[in-house]
């Protein structure tokens, strides 16, 4: 994984220190005066904020050189522990790893230039209220080890830019199928005491079928993070694309990034995986009758563009005991996920009361 701060540095009006973007304010604040500095963004002809989408297909055949690098200064390390490539001011020094904890960083060349971000989602969480959700999360594990609850672990949160793809398609599809109709035949049989008996069997008629989808994916989502377990992330997903804001250095200001280390190619394959389950499933859900089978579609896939784009993430990553674990924040809506250590002392007292309670019904249950 590779981390790096990508950062221009702006300069605070009155004192001249470097400004950062706060959540809270959603500005530029001077950590050492409090001026505000609000971050400018790029407008289109009409006024409007301007997202841009690229044609997939011929972004994969050549990426222009202009839309690498980070529009600033940057510094690169590579973790050697989780593999992360952070990116971050000139200024800052890395000494431990955002995402896994381990001081074992190196420098980070890059032979060729990132493709750059070109919007992205502003923290909006602040740094209070997601060490208060997580002291509330943690209060509500009820495996958790007291000791850990009462502390939460709190002073090793850290705010990162995560890096995403997202993929816009347009999909026709031509589908066959067989649809299956239910259909009841009365059988006669024997019981176990010899008696005729009846009863309603279940049959099903098979019949032909065809039709035609027509479907729009707008902004299908794909990580390109390293340092993030991808099943917690997935858990505080979706992350509101129609809220994207044109990149800015000034909204990465005093923030560590990630660097992308899964490409377009990668990313864009994964993306038709995803859209391909999908239409198979939307297909399905057009087959009249009861059931199907012997579904086939065929898909035609025209209009890809895709976006590269950062998203705010909280992230608490510790280590308890001998095994790590992280908890995840969604930086613009506040939702968690995470992983915790169990007590097996609560464990063990939450499983005896259970059978003791068990054991009072039967007794119970068992009087006359």
């Amino acid at each position: 994984m590779s981390e790096a701060t990508a950062q221009k540095k702006f300069s605070c009006p009155a004192c001249g220190a470097a400004a950062e973007w706060n959540p809270a304010k959603q500005a530029l604040i001077c950590p050492f005066c409090g001026t505000t500095s609000p971050a400018q963004v790029e407008l289109n002809a009409a006024g409007e904020q301007a997202i841009k989408e690229h044609d997939l297909v011929a972004a994969i055949r050549n990426i222009p050189d202009d839309k690498r690098g980070w529009q600033a200064k940057k510094t690169s390390v590579k973790c050697q522990s989780c593999q992360a490539i952070s990116v971050f001011d000139p200024e800052r020094v890395g000494q431990r790893c955002n995402f896994c904890g381990s001081a074992a960083l190196v420098t980070y060349e890059e032979i060729k230039e990132a493709f750059s971000p070109e919007s992205l989602l502003p923290f909006k969480i602040s740094e209070t209220q997601v060490r208060e959700n997580i002291r509330r999360w943690y209060g509500s594990r009820w495996f958790a080890p007291s000791k850990l609850k009462r502390a939460a672990l709190t002073d090793t949160v850290k705010g990162l830019y995560i890096p995403y793809w997202t993929f816009d398609a347009q999909v026709h599809a031509d589908w066959t199928a067989e649809a299956g109709y239910y259909y009841y035949e009365t059988e006669t049989y024997r019981d176990a005491n010899g008696r005729t008996q009846t009863r309603q069997v279940q049959k099903v008629r098979w019949q032909w079928c065809s039709g035609s989808l027509d479907h729009f994916f707008d902004d299908e989502l794909v990580s390109a993070s390293r340092g993030v377990q991808p099943d917690l992330l997935g858990r505080v997903e979706p992350f509101p694309t129609r809220e994207l804001t044109p990149y800015n250095a000034g909204f990465v200001s005093g923030w560590v990034v990630e660097r992308y280390q899964i490409d377009l190619v990668s990313a864009a394959r994964h993306a038709r995986e995803v859209m391909e389950g999908k239409v198979y499933s939307l297909c399905a859900s057009q087959v009249p009758g009861d059931t199907h089978r012997n579904l086939n579609v065929n898909s035609d896939y025209s209009r890809q563009t895709f976006k590269h784009i950062l998203v705010p993430v909280w992230l608490l990553a510790y280590n308890y005991g001998a095994r790590a674990f992280q908890v995840v924040i969604n930086g613009y809506t506040g939702a968690i996920a995470g992983r915790y250590p169990k007590s097996w002392v609560k464990i063990f007292f939450a499983v005896l009361a259970g059978l003791l309670l068990l054991g009072v019904i039967a007794l119970i249950a068992s009087r006359p």
